[in-house]
């Protein structure tokens, strides 16, 4: 199986669950801290991985552009909603300090983790992701579970799109009908039946290649002393981040 490392001196001698530990903890790390500044430095942090990870610049920024579409929403709700000293007044509306803050570290919350995943996670094989998981104690069974969910996500949407063709070439058109949503329903019964019995002919298949529950890599990525020193600096920052947002609540407390 193929494992595509980011083409990247010290990522590309990572192993796979290092690379799954460092973004898992920095998801947590940003998650937990409230100060705008300790997220400000989260996202320099970010920022530094993806230079020397040597993303492509334009790939990049279209992934950020799609993620901070959505952001987009908080920034026309959040300042309106969010109760507190009033900066601007439109008309019936108010747009308060309090809110504006929020939106900001929301956003900076959010690109930091998208770009530490990004970095460390996105090029990594989904196989070698289950391999890793595997590694870090992850029940296998959960294990599995996404390995064929990535494996054959894809077959449930071609169902469900076959489904589709075949309602449309019987004339059907969606409308806010009864008969929509018991059509809807039908499909939806449908896709979930088939997509069992594909599970099951897929288990008695691969039983009959000798599947124990194991599945075996042709590369085996072992733990190196680069993991550990990676791995010890890189949480060493991130537990110093959260210690002094820690600090400052309760400095301010």
């Amino acid at each position: 199986m193929k494992y595509c490392r980011p083409p990247s001196p010290l990522f590309g001698k990572l192993a796979p669950g290092t690379l799954l530990l460092a973004a898992a903890g920095a998801v947590t790390c940003f998650s937990l801290i409230q100060s705008t500044m300790l997220n400000l430095t989260g996202l320099v942090l970010a920022i530094v991985l993806a230079a020397v990870g040597r993303l492509p610049l334009l790939p990049l920024l279209k992934r950020l552009a799609a993620a901070n579409f959505f952001i987009l929403f908080l920034w026309v709700t959040v300042p309106f909603s969010v109760p507190g000293e009033s900066w601007i007044t439109l008309g019936p509306l108010n747009i308060s300090g309090e809110g504006i803050a929020l939106a900001f570290s929301v956003t900076v919350r959010c690109n930091a983790i998208l770009l530490c995943f990004l970095v460390l996670v996105a090029d990594l094989d989904i196989s070698l992701i289950g391999d890793a998981l595997k590694q870090l104690r992850i029940p296998v069974k959960l294990v599995f579970l996404f390995l064929f969910t990535c494996r054959y996500i894809h077959v449930i949407r071609d169902e469900w799109q076959r489904l589709q063709t075949a309602a449309s070439l019987r004339s059907f058109v969606p409308r806010t009908s009864l008969h929509t949503y018991r059509t809807f329903g039908n499909m939806l019964g449908l896709t979930v039946i088939n997509s069992l019995d594909r599970a099951k002919r897929i288990h008695e298949a691969m039983l009959l290649r000798g599947f124990n529950g194991t599945f075996h890599m042709v590369s085996d990525p072992k733990t190196t002393r680069g993991d550990v020193v990676f791995t010890a600096v890189f949480f060493a920052f991130l537990s110093s981040l959260l210690f002094f947002d820690i600090y400052l609540r309760f400095s301010h407390a």
